[in-house]
């Protein structure tokens, strides 16, 4: 078999397994918002695999142009993608439209333009700066809110699409930028294999995971006082009594930057355990929304309080353990479906 025409198969099994999983994604969870974003960076990743060559020239043909712009916009959608995937309570914004749509009509002008004008160079080194930029975003957000994640197998998700993603991703911006106008048909060849390897691994894994521990379709609980599942082994009963009551009495939740793992030193258990127990016996999937809303539960006692009418709302936030006002106001709402003040003004008008 020639190069060009391996090429071409781990190019159309590339595509033939990302469109699979667009169609799983959507087929089964098309109401989720991560679900949509995921099947979207499934089909930009297709063009990408379609389009995408080590080796560039200045000149690109019109047919091609769309494909390598949605191939370089696509990875906003994959910065998207790991916020909604990971972080339960992300919503889209106007502007995160509004960027996507800027890098890729950027990608677009850069094929039919820029690069043809001359400045080949500069436009290949800017939209690989740009892929690189929100790849780094990607991965220091994933990071940076796995300790807060109960959701086991979504934890260990969180491993392979930084891995392979993030690392297939940067490696070939710099390639890129760096190899670009020298690259062999034997690197083309390597690295559309290499593609093909990530996308089959990407998804055996994501359709490994219960598709309930990815996509949840029901919200999480409101209350902070999350009804105990019943029929509980009794030393996980006994574990749940003393987490209630370092909460409700000792009130740890006020404690500033407390994590599950100052949390299970003082139950003197794994910290995988208290994430479990969390998870699978309250119902939480955030260690964060599971504080919260105890924090939430402690304000609204005194936002009800007429003894406290004259408090400042940012005094009741903070000393249920708040740190500003902002995340209190936007993590109450969520709860409530009304602000502070307006929750304080019902209670007042209900007296």
């Amino acid at each position: 078999m020639t190069l060009a025409a391996t090429e071409l198969a781990f190019r159309a099994a590339s595509v033939a397994l990302l469109l699979v999983l667009a169609a799983s994604l959507l087929s089964d969870f098309r109401n989720v918002l991560a679900a949509r974003l995921g099947a979207a960076f499934a089909l930009g990743s297709a063009a990408h695999a379609a389009s995408y060559s080590i080796g560039v020239s200045s000149l690109v043909l019109i047919w091609h142009a769309p494909l390598i712009a949605l191939s370089t916009g696509n990875i906003v959608v994959f910065w998207l993608f790991t916020r909604a995937l990971f972080d339960d309570e992300f919503r889209l914004r106007w502007w995160h439209g509004l960027i996507c749509a800027a890098v890729t009509a950027f990608s677009f002008v850069g094929c039919l333009w820029i690069a043809p004008g001359g400045n080949a160079r500069f436009s290949v080194t800017a939209v690989n700066l740009i892929v690189l930029g929100f790849i780094a975003l990607a991965v220091v957000q994933t990071i940076g809110s796995w300790s807060a994640d109960l959701v086991e197998r979504r934890r260990r998700l969180r491993v392979v699409i930084v891995c392979a993603a993030a690392l297939y991703g940067g490696l070939n911006a710099l390639l890129q930028i760096l190899v670009a106008f020298s690259a062999s048909d034997v690197a083309d060849t390597i690295n559309t294999g290499v593609l093909a390897c990530i996308v089959a691994a990407i998804a055996y894994a994501m359709l490994r995971v219960d598709g309930a521990d990815l996509f949840p379709i029901a919200p999480e609980p409101a209350p902070a006082i999350a009804p105990i599942q019943p029929l509980a082994e009794d030393s996980d009963q006994k574990l749940i009594d003393a987490l209630m009551r370092l909460m409700a009495d000792e009130r740890i939740y006020r404690q500033e930057n407390i994590t599950i793992g100052v949390l299970a030193g003082r139950l003197r258990i794994p910290e995988y355990r208290l994430r479990r127990l969390i998870n699978q016996r309250l119902g939480y999937r955030n260690f964060n929304v599971f504080l919260n809303n105890h924090r939430i539960e402690e304000a609204k006692a005194a936002l009800a309080d007429p003894s406290q009418a004259e408090v400042p709302v940012i005094t009741i936030a903070m000393d249920a353990g708040f740190q500003s006002l902002g995340p209190f106001n936007r993590a109450f709402k969520a709860v409530t479906g009304v602000t502070p003040t307006e929750y304080r003004r019902l209670k007042t008008s209900a007296a």
